[in-house]
């Protein structure tokens, strides 16, 4: 079940926990893509907050949000790349895409093989997508104050093996978000402390946020790539400018 893109709106840009987990779950996918100059960023579910850093210097940044969930524009002040899509039918042109960013799109999914499908489909030669999902050991899963509460949360294996089974090689993994999913001060001022000793000691078992970076196997599964190559991958059109409030 996808949530309301107002609520995730809301809990981004406008509760100071989720500035915080935006900001840790940011400056980790920078320690995997510190820039993409020239290339094709594109986020799906509601990755949009990560994608900021590369606005000025890709060659195009897009976000994707699925049908169930609704579209907001986004970037605030700055021309919509926002789209309002289909889960199984993404309008972006097969392997035109160098990075990819799934957040609040899989674990939310009713169909997640058709998402991981999609998402094979518009990765290019040599192009790499990051995965982020609820950690199911971790506190944040078990919390429906976040949208990390919500949908099915993964184990790193389970993650792992659902990746492989659609074509992906699994290159990297990495977790995060070990403060408390609290909005009390108390936690949010000792957030960063709290992180850096989590990263070094506690061990990815006490993270919210599992983090994984995979690539597209060279020779897709059989059977697999007669279906991506089949999809359809026109634009929707009039969907460019959604008519709805700024972030």
């Amino acid at each position: 079940m996808h949530l309301d893109v107002q609520d995730l709106r809301n809990f981004y840009y406008r509760s100071a926990l989720g500035r915080a987990a935006q900001r840790v779950i940011r400056n980790e996918l920078l320690t995997y893509w510190p820039e993409a100059k020239g290339q094709s960023v594109l986020g799906y579910g509601f990755a949009v907050p990560l994608l900021r850093p590369y606005l000025h210097e890709a060659r195009r940044v897009t976000g994707l949000m699925p049908g169930p969930q609704g579209v907001m524009a986004w970037p605030a002040g700055m021309p919509n790349v926002s789209v309002l899509c289909e889960e199984a039918n993404w309008p972006v042109e097969t392997g035109h895409v160098d990075k990819l960013v799934l957040m609040h799109g899989l674990e939310t999914s009713e169909q997640p093989a058709l998402v991981l499908e999609e998402a094979a489909r518009v990765l290019g030669p040599g192009g790499s997508a990051v995965f982020i999902v609820p950690n199911r050991a971790g506190v944040w899963s078990r919390r429906d104050a976040t949208p990390f509460g919500f949908g099915r949360p993964y184990s790193n294996s389970q993650l792992n093996a659902q990746l492989v089974r659609s074509g992906f090689q699994v290159e990297r993994s990495s977790a995060v978000l070990y403060q408390p999913p609290s909005h009390q001060r108390f936690w949010l001022r000792t957030g960063a402390m709290i992180e850096q000793v989590g990263k070094k000691l506690a061990g990815p078992l006490s993270a919210g946020v599992l983090i994984v970076e995979a690539t597209k196997h060279s020779r897709m599964p059989t059977g697999l790539g007669q279906t991506l190559t089949s999809r359809s991958s026109t634009v929707l059109g009039g969907l460019a400018q959604p008519e709805v409030k700024p972030a």
